[in-house]
């Protein structure tokens, strides 16, 4: 399997580290939607990172459809979803805090660096930082209530998700989202970023190092 996409993408990073704890073999392209359009477009058209090629070549987009393919090759006892259903609604219920804190730090992301000053819209601004914040209240408040366990637990996809987005929102927008406000999410991302497939696949424009 190839994945295409940069590790600058919390969508990104979050597949190559779900990967690497599903045991799973797979080689990364840090291909670039802007700087490397033309390049990434020969492989997808649809330029849309994270993208998967797999094996026999079908093409596979959006992170978590990704996962859940990537899920359904793994060794049950590797799986990252829990597959209780009271532990299920938990994790999902994480993950979608998670990914919506992405979608809206990503949204700000793009306001401040791709649209020209004058053009910005202040009121919409202000609304999608309101749904930021609330995302980021929530998931620290379910991160309080389940802390980060001691090995020998494993990181779950909530736990994964949840210290992707934080570590990606402290990355790019520290200034709206101050870390001292959510002490919980913090500790999680502080305790999950120490971890080797974390260590492997650092927030930036490199590649996914399998022996870190």
């Amino acid at each position: 399997m190839q994945l295409i996409g940069m590790l600058d993408s919390p969508y990104v990073r979050r597949v190559a580290i779900s990967l690497q704890l599903l045991g799973l073999r797979f080689e990364h392209h840090n291909l670039s939607v802007f700087r490397t359009f033309k390049h990434f477009s020969e492989i997808n058209p649809v330029v849309k990172a994270p993208t998967l090629v797999c094996d026999d070549g079908e093409i596979l987009m959006d992170s978590s459809l990704i996962l859940d393919y990537a899920e359904t090759l793994a060794a049950p006892e590797l799986r990252l979803m829990p597959s209780t259903l009271p532990d299920r609604q938990h994790a999902l219920h994480r993950i979608g805090l998670a990914l919506a804190a992405c979608e809206k730090a990503v949204q700000i992301v793009y306001e401040r660096e791709l649209r020209p000053a004058d053009k910005r819209h202040q009121p919409w601004l202000d609304r999608v930082t309101g749904q930021l914040h609330a995302a980021c209240q929530k998931l620290d408040d379910a991160v309080g209530r389940h802390p980060f366990a001691p090995p020998p637990a494993r990181l779950d996809q909530a736990g994964v998700s949840t210290a992707v987005a934080w570590h990606f929102i402290q990355s790019m927008l520290p200034d709206v989202v101050q870390a001292e406000a959510f002490p919980a999410l913090s500790a999680w991302t502080d305790r999950a970023e120490q971890t080797p497939a974390f260590r492997a696949a650092p927030h930036g424009e490199g590649l996914v190092q399998k022996n870190a």
